[in-house]
């Protein structure tokens, strides 16, 4: 049996990528960065409700801050990421864009059934 080129290997595995995509979106799946960007809005906005808030999101952000590193990621660049984007989190909006490709979904506004 004759090995397929790196060029058909490719080509096959775009064609199966590409069908992975187009399910996921027929089945309103979402990725993982869908949910990672959803749990850091909800654990900053959970943050306003405490009496310790800065304590918490600074907690927080140094959590994330060193995983960061860990990926060789600036220190003080990821801070300042962190921070502009917990400035921006407000629980009476949501910072997401409407997906489109959704279409008949659930209004942000809605309680969880």
């Amino acid at each position: 049996m004759v090995r397929k080129s790196k060029k058909q290997r490719n080509a096959e595995q775009r064609i199966r990528q590409q069908k992975n995509r187009d399910m996921a979106r027929e089945c309103k799946r979402p990725t993982r960065d869908d949910i990672a960007r959803t749990l850091l809005w909800q654990m900053i906005v959970t943050a306003e409700g405490r009496a310790n808030r800065e304590a918490f999101l600074a907690k927080l952000r140094d959590e994330v801050v060193v995983q960061l590193v860990r990926q060789g990621f600036d220190r003080k660049e990821s801070k300042a990421v962190f921070e502009a984007i917990a400035s921006k989190y407000r629980a009476d909006q949501p910072p997401f864009r409407i997906k489109r490709h959704l279409h008949n979904t659930v209004p942000a506004n809605t309680v969880n059934q």
